[in-house]
């Protein structure tokens, strides 16, 4: 028989009142070898591989997005409730706008761009290269993913920096304070709306080789994405493809500064790019976890969670698990993963941009390793707050050469 949830003796980690990265460690572990749940002040923490996977395919468990105004108490200027997106729809809804736009998004299209990533990072490297030294979030991270995702949709590359803005601001509805952004997040928001329905129009009459004349193309069984969809999904594209990607590619070089060896060996042998992305995303991930919460009443291994019931998959426990990943916290590029890293989630909820966000990686950091030989941080390294929404340095000092 299932024991209800709240029976449990399990242990409790404060994520309002974080310490230091260590002691989060400890408590993570001490919350794993007692059981998969930890309480934590909103529900439930789900700590071991094993178990955030079974959550994340779990299609009982729902999206916690779609709860965000009631459990946040969101400004009410921020709620949309007319639209309805990728990110959490659910049920035949999600199965249908996945099945339309899945064909987008395979590793065969953002091989198309890879071309155009290898001239991206190659520029940005050519502006700060002779100096020895630069800030990377600014110089390097930050405008790297726009021009792509501006090539992708078929936008004008001189538009990367209103891309920009418009991602940040908009995806700040997630941070803890949305609440004291709500004018700044709305005014991105209408920006935006009102570029990517123009530049909808025009791609309606002039198609070309890109995303955005394939999302518009997009049919099955004489099924469309309606407008109101397709803006959405543009959107989607848009801030979450920016935001992982810079945040990501800033949390690698942050990591690689540590580790000269393997900076050199990533320079030296293009084999080993594919895992060492990999193992980038395991260590120090920019996506950390995810919500979910139970639409009715579930039973998942002879735990019963009431509907309603709130959980929190933790992809940073899951990589971290020593259960699937030997010596799960030190940073080795050459480690043959036993098992797969969870930064881009699983289930039917898997991150859509996967092969991009891949792509985008593989292609930079082995450019990034052949150019700035010694890399090495040049001061401390500001992180961004815990309550951010996808995470990294917000400041990187780096220096690199003799």
């Amino acid at each position: 028989m299932a024991t209800p949830v709240h029976e449990l003796d399990l242990a409790f980690i404060d994520l309002e009142s974080p310490g230091d990265r260590d002691e989060l460690r400890a408590e993570v572990e001490a919350a794993r070898s007692k059981h998969w749940l930890a309480k934590v002040p909103m529900g439930y923490m789900v700590v071991q591989h094993e178990y955030v996977t079974k959550v994340l395919r779990e299609r009982r468990f729902h999206q916690l997005s779609r709860l965000l105004a009631e459990i946040r108490g969101l400004d009410p200027k921020l709620i949309r409730n007319e639209r309805t997106s990728i990110l959490s729809a659910e049920g035949d809804e999600h199965q249908r706008l996945r099945r339309l736009v899945s064909p987008a998004f395979t590793p065969k299209a953002a091989e198309r761009f890879r071309p155009f990533m290898a001239q991206t990072i190659e520029e940005l490297i050519d502006a700060v290269v002779d100096q020895g030294r630069c800030e990377a979030v600014a110089d390097i991270c930050e405008p790297y993913p726009i021009p792509i995702i501006c090539a992708l949709l078929g936008a004008p590359r001189e538009d990367w920096r209103d891309f920009s803005i418009w991602a940040t601001d908009v995806l700040s509805i997630f941070d803890t304070d949305a609440n004291d952004k709500a004018d700044r997040i709305v005014a991105a928001r209408d920006a935006l709306d009102a570029y990517v329905i123009d530049l909808i129009a025009k791609r309606r009459g002039d198609q070309r080789d890109d995303l955005l004349t394939d999302l518009i193309a997009a049919e099955e069984d004489g099924d469309r994405l309606s407008e109101t969809e397709l803006i959405t999904m543009v959107e989607a594209v848009l801030v979450a493809g920016v935001d992982t990607t810079r945040n990501q590619l800033a949390c690698a070089l942050a990591r690689f500064a540590e580790y000269p060896d393997q900076w050199k060996a990533l320079a030296d042998n293009p084999d080993l790019v594919p895992n060492a992305v990999e193992e980038v995303m395991r260590d120090l991930g920019a996506v950390r976890g995810t919500g979910r919460y139970a639409s009715e009443d579930i039973e998942l291994e002879d735990v019963a969670f009431p509907q309603g019931t709130i959980l929190f998959p933790s992809f940073v426990a899951a990589n971290t698990d020593p259960a699937v990943f030997e010596d799960p916290y030190a940073f080795d590029t050459t480690r043959p993963l036993a098992g797969p890293q969870m930064t881009f989630g699983s289930g039917i909820h898997h991150c859509l941009g996967a092969s991009l966000a891949r792509a985008e990686l593989q292609e930079a950091l082995p450019i990034l390793a052949r150019r700035l030989p010694n890399l090495r941080l040049d001061g401390p390294v500001e992180w961004k707050p815990p309550t951010t929404a996808i995470w990294g340095p917000s400041r990187l000092p780096i220096a690199w050469g003799q």
